[in-house]
């Protein structure tokens, strides 16, 4: 049985708990945060999240999960199998994180301590963010999962990449449910699955242990 190690306040961590929720697998949960002794033997980056597959190997990064997720348990696919299908499917993951995940990454810090952030930082990430939305309603089609009829791998996540983008948001003044059209609906149609709810359960429930190992570092 795999493990998946991590911390459920963690979006990056619910990218692939997700997918292995879907596809039924069974699985345990490590809660471990990056700092803990050891934890670079299954991240060498010390991220979050990281995997302990059945026959004792580690991968780590959130996206390598995934590809090894659908790899390893390919009843329920989240990837489709032609492979034109399948590319834009990480196409548009790709793009998601490098356009509206990792520039509103920046301002974590400065949500997390209520601070403003510095004006021109502010400018920086709505320039990438700029191409994030111009990306993503270039090629998701809401209709009425992101790239069609079939709900997939760029589902899952581009919904947790959101959480991040949408923090940002509060910072820039991006409202990213105005400027894509068909996000709404769709978060509104994704957050109501069994699944969507029981991870935003487990999130809420690490909400304080997270915070509390954040106030421990500083």
């Amino acid at each position: 049985m795999p493990t998946l190690h991590g911390f459920s306040y963690s979006n990056y961590y619910n990218i692939p708990k997700h997918a292995l929720l879907h596809k039924g697998v069974s699985f345990t949960e490590n809660l471990v945060y990056p700092s803990a002794a050891g934890y670079s033997t299954l991240s060498p980056a010390l991220k979050v999240p990281s995997l302990t597959t059945d026959d004792g190997q580690h991968l780590s990064e959130a996206a390598v999960l995934c590809e090894y997720i659908e790899d390893a348990y390919p009843e329920k696919p989240l990837l489709p199998a032609d492979p034109v299908a399948r590319n834009k499917n990480r196409q548009l993951m790709h793009m998601a994180e490098l356009y509206l995940e990792l520039p509103n990454r920046r301002l974590i810090g400065y949500s997390f301590s209520n601070q403003p952030a510095p004006e021109q930082l502010i400018k920086e990430v709505t320039a990438v963010v700029d191409r994030g939305i111009n990306s993503i309603n270039a090629l998701a089609t809401f209709d009425p999962w992101v790239l069609g009829s079939e709900f997939t791998m760029a589902d899952i996540y581009l919904y947790y990449v959101l959480s991040v983008a949408e923090m940002g948001g509060q910072m820039t003044g991006v409202d990213l449910n105005e400027r894509i059209p068909g996000l709404e609906a769709w978060r509104t149609t994704f957050a109501a699955d069994a699944v969507s709810q029981r991870v935003a359960a487990d999130t809420e429930a690490n909400r304080e242990g997270f915070f509390g190992y954040i106030k421990s570092l500083s």
